[in-house]
């Protein structure tokens, strides 16, 4: 993988401004997944308006860049059944091209080095690893105890990787090197806070229950819990898993994989998103607990400050709503996010919190803003080094 710039923050070249050449060409688009209308939206994004609409496969869930910068990859994963594809859009000309047929792609992400297109296959509790230029399946790892695995990021070093398991309320870890997996944790706002850093104080510190990830037997407990969208710290040493049951953001660190802290945000965290400077995570409450929410629910954005743990903002959704997934635009300007249940994009700007709102199809979901500043692209809506 291309060598971290900057270890102190691994978004510095994320910063506003840093386009590659990759991306020379590219038209300022939003892209838009509609889960059940099978179709992406695309949105202008200085008319706010939806300037083309198309098909894809079925129940298109993210829009991914490529590991290069020069494809987005709609993920259809047709859940359940055998029909799953990637769809690949031009981004220098925001038109479709034939799908690939794939098994259960409910998200996809690349191998910090380029080599895999990871495939999330979420039913069948799975990692497939397709060449990044063939999209021919290489090698797979199996994950049997992360039910509903779907997001992830991965290391500083990129020889390992995160991911959460919604069904499991946990997280699992996967080695990259030795393609295996080396546990899974299972995820609580309720837990043993000794090792909490020293930028807790004494006062914030409660007694709670030890985490444990098995019953006698091996099998994972349940738990109230649902892991939705993971992101690292600026350092890489902990990694911000958004839960939507738990409504708020636990904290894991990386080398040792256990949770050393937990930050209330708003009902159903889901989105993850670093600010351009890499100081703030903008995280999108979905603004309910519910797979499968009503509309217009208690939705809102919080920010948390990397380096304090703490929220420092909130923006409140006037009228209610259900910000999902998205990403923040080149210049840091604004945070887009699909609004699940409304059948809306919202856009937030990022000094104000003011919101803007634009029709699409049904049910949005995993949107990403286009362009994007950065070298390379590990997947999801837009995670960019």
């Amino acid at each position: 993988m291309p060598a971290v710039v900057d270890e102190s923050n691994l978004y510095s070249e994320t910063s506003a401004g840093r386009l590659s050449p990759a991306v020379e060409g590219a038209l300022e688009r939003v892209y838009v997944p509609n889960r059940s209308a099978n179709t992406v939206s695309v949105i202008d994004p200085i008319s706010l308006k939806v300037i083309d609409t198309f098909k894809v496969g079925i129940h298109p869930q993210h829009v991914v860049p490529s590991w290069d910068l020069r494809t987005l990859w709609v993920a259809n994963n047709a859940e359940g059944r055998t029909d799953g594809s990637l769809t690949p859009i031009d981004p220098r000309t925001a038109k479709p091209g034939p799908s690939i047929p794939v098994d259960d792609p409910y998200n996809v992400y690349w191998s910090p080095d380029g080599r895999y297109a990871i495939v999330v296959a979420e039913e069948r509790r799975r990692l497939d690893f397709l060449s990044a230029h063939t999209m021919k399946l290489e090698y797979s790892i199996a994950t049997p105890n992360c039910a509903g695995i779907n997001h992830a990021d991965f290391s500083i070093d990129g020889k390992f990787a995160l991911f959460t398991c919604e069904f499991a309320g946990a997280i699992t870890k996967i080695d990259l090197v030795s393609r295996a997996v080396v546990g899974t944790l299972v995820l609580s706002p309720h837990f043993d806070r000794s090792d909490m850093p020293a930028l807790l104080g004494a006062s914030d510190r409660k007694p709670g229950t030890v985490l444990e990830s098995r019953e006698p037997g091996g099998a994972l407990r349940a738990t109230k819990g649902m892991p939705q969208d993971v992101r690292i710290s600026p350092d890489g040493r902990s990694f911000f898993v958004a839960d939507m049951k738990a409504d708020g953001v636990h904290v894991v660190d990386g080398n040792s994989f256990k949770q050393v802290a937990f930050v209330a945000t708003g009902v159903g965290a889901h989105g993850l998103y670093p600010s351009r400077d890499g100081k703030l995570l903008y995280v999108a409450n979905r603004g309910s607990n519910k797979i499968s929410g009503p509309p217009g629910g208690k939705g809102s954005v919080s920010v948390i400050d990397f380096a304090t743990l703490k929220v420092v903002q909130t923006w409140p959704l006037p009228g209610g709503g259900s910000p999902d997934m998205g990403n923040v635009s080149a210049d840091g300007r604004y945070l887009w996010l699909s609004g699940r249940f409304d059948d809306v994009v919202y856009r937030f700007d990022t000094t104000s919190g003011s919101v803007d709102k634009i029709k699409v199809g049904r049910e949005p979901h995993g949107l990403t803003v286009w362009p994007q500043p950065g070298r390379y692209s590990l997947g999801h809506t837009g995670n960019l080094r």
